[in-house]
């Protein structure tokens, strides 16, 4: 029998959040809101075991769409992001006014959040599956990436 190939799988979330990157020296110190589109590359061998529901998949799709709903789209979605020691953060957080906020030990910006979401995805997913890649959409035209070979993750 061939040894089974490595195949790479993604799928593509979907987020509203407002952010606010304070000290910054354009546009973007100002309250402002994106549609965020994550793009989740996964890589390794689909399941083999022809009795397993799951065979011939490298991960069941609605898996990794609980996986990601839990750590990212729910406590995301419809936030505003905000760095934790930021004067705005106080403000807001005692007013009331704003709503949902999302307090961050890091500036709310494309690259850092990227980031922070493969730290987060990596240590829930199955011992058998590995987070290649993530691509976080900030624009249509505007985006970061995190790839596990550059971080020495593979």
């Amino acid at each position: 029998m061939k040894p089974l190939p490595t195949i790479r799988i993604t799928r593509r979330f979907n987020f509203e959040a407002a952010h606010v990157l304070h000290g910054y020296d354009g546009r973007c110190k100002n309250i402002h809101g994106h549609s965020y589109s994550l793009y989740v590359t996964l890589i390794g061998k689909p399941v083999n075991d022809a009795g397993n529901p799951k065979y011939g998949m490298v991960m069941d799709f609605s898996e990794l769409k609980k996986v990601i709903n839990e750590l990212i789209i729910n406590p995301f979605d419809h936030s505003l992001l905000i760095k934790e020691d930021a004067p705005l953060y106080k403000t807001a957080e005692s007013s009331n006014l704003i709503g949902k906020i999302m307090p961050l030990p890091y500036q709310p910006t494309c690259e850092n959040m990227v980031a922070d979401f493969a730290e987060k995805i990596i240590n829930k997913l199955p011992k058998h599956i590995k987070l290649h890649s993530l691509r976080l959409h900030e624009t249509a035209t505007s985006y970061a990436e995190w790839y596990a070979s550059d971080n020495n993750m593979h």
